[in-house]
């Protein structure tokens, strides 16, 4: 059987190669491209990100990789962000006193957590929500964070007939999100390229949601 087509955001962010290959470990034919044909027409598109929020922002739209985000979410096609690549669906980032604008996808501003050692580097449970397709088998299992900002709150309303978002939750002396599932966009704040079999499951997981066989 085909396997589904992943284009792997290219625009300057780190990490980008073991997200490939735990992409391919996980089902995928990824691909890492700033090819704009091959980033709308792939069953799914990975936006990995490591950094400051303000930094990989305006890496984005040198690139003018955020109207094409925009452009596959309005078009129903899946996203999934990682890290950086979460936050920055957020309507704003603070870092340091520094605020930038994110993508917008969801209201929300990410800022520090709220914890005395940081920061928060290293494994970590999760409390995955409600009928979550991302972390189908996987619940109880450990994921891999580094971050020091998160969304730590979650407010987007969504009245039927669209469904609930998904909303996965972690601790670190504080609560933020962990991960979130709307419609065709998904996003961790853990990397799941390093959380070993955990995080290859995760990303089956989500391949598992893009069907089609050809581009």
């Amino acid at each position: 059987m085909t396997r589904p087509v992943v284009a792997v955001l290219d625009y300057g962010s780190g990490n980008v190669h073991s997200a490939v290959k735990a992409l391919d470990a996980a089902g995928a034919d990824a691909r890492l491209t700033k090819d704009k044909k091959l980033i709308m027409d792939a069953h799914g598109l990975v936006v990995p990100g490591v950094g400051a929020f303000a930094a990989v922002m305006e890496a984005l739209r040198a690139e003018r990789s955020e109207e094409l985000i925009d452009r596959r979410l309005a078009g129903g096609r899946p996203v999934l962000g990682i890290c950086v690549g979460m936050q920055v669906m957020f309507e704003r980032g603070v870092e340091r006193g520094v605020g930038a604008e994110g993508l917008g996808e969801w209201p929300g501003v990410v800022r520090e957590i709220e914890a005395p050692i940081l920061p928060h580097m290293g494994w970590n449970t999760v409390e995955a929500g409600e009928g979550s397709t991302l972390f189908r088998g996987i619940e109880d299992e450990r994921f891999y964070f580094v971050h020091s900002n998160a969304a730590q709150d979650w407010t987007l309303e969504v009245t039927p007939p669209f469904p609930q978002p998904t909303v996965t939750w972690a601790t670190h002396h504080s609560r933020f999100i962990a991960a979130v599932e709307n419609g065709p966009l998904s996003a961790t704040q853990f990397h799941p390229e390093k959380s070993g079999a955990a995080g290859i499951a995760l990303l089956s997981n989500w391949i598992g949601t893009l069907g089609g066989t050809t581009l």
